[in-house]
């Protein structure tokens, strides 16, 4: 468990006034990482539960954190009213193992694009979060993804994540720091 390499990076960019970017370059193929977009079970240990995509396939998306801290930590009073939520969504986009695209939120915050390509070992993952309705939606979900991309890097390297609260408010200071520039 190495808390160091889950400091909040942003590496986060405005791209639209509904839409941020973000990329990250990970220790794995391609193939692993689809692997983890795709599949239910690896997908819910670094975002949320809910996947096993196929095109134009829906699902249920689980908001559940409690998996994502190797240790026992409650969820903020802010996050606890969406602690077992659900939003039934659709796979918009899926061209293994390269392109995921789907609706967020049951389409009312945007699209979702994952974009995988190969970088020497690894690869380099572009996720773009477009069509984005909320006022403060820029900064909620572009720590949301800051955090949950931090944990996805752990577990594709063998370790995990402490304490993802904890990571989450160090995102979203980064983050905002960032979006204000």
């Amino acid at each position: 468990m190495a808390e160091a390499s889950t400091q909040a990076r942003p590496a986060i960019e405005r791209v639209g006034a509904d839409a941020i970017r973000l990329e990250r370059v990970l220790a794995a193929p391609p193939e692993k990482v689809w692997r983890y977009l795709t599949e239910a079970e690896l997908r819910r240990q670094w975002f949320m539960g809910g996947m096993d995509a196929v095109a134009g396939g829906e699902f249920e998306l689980l908001n559940d954190h409690d998996n994502l801290s190797e240790e026992d930590v409650p969820y903020p009073e802010s996050y606890a009213p969406y602690k077992g939520r659900t939003w039934s969504e659709q796979v918009v986009r899926f061209e293994p193992p390269h392109v995921l695209a789907t609706t967020f939120q049951g389409g009312k915050n945007g699209i979702v694009t994952y974009e995988l390509f190969p970088e020497g070992e690894g690869t380099r993952l572009v996720l773009t979060h477009s069509g984005i309705e909320s006022p403060t939606g820029s900064q909620d979900f572009g720590s949301g993804w800051t955090s949950h991309l931090a944990v996805l890097e752990e577990k594709l390297a063998g370790r995990g994540v402490r304490d993802f609260w904890a990571l989450h408010a160090r995102s979203r200071e980064a983050v905002k720091a960032a979006l204000d520039n």
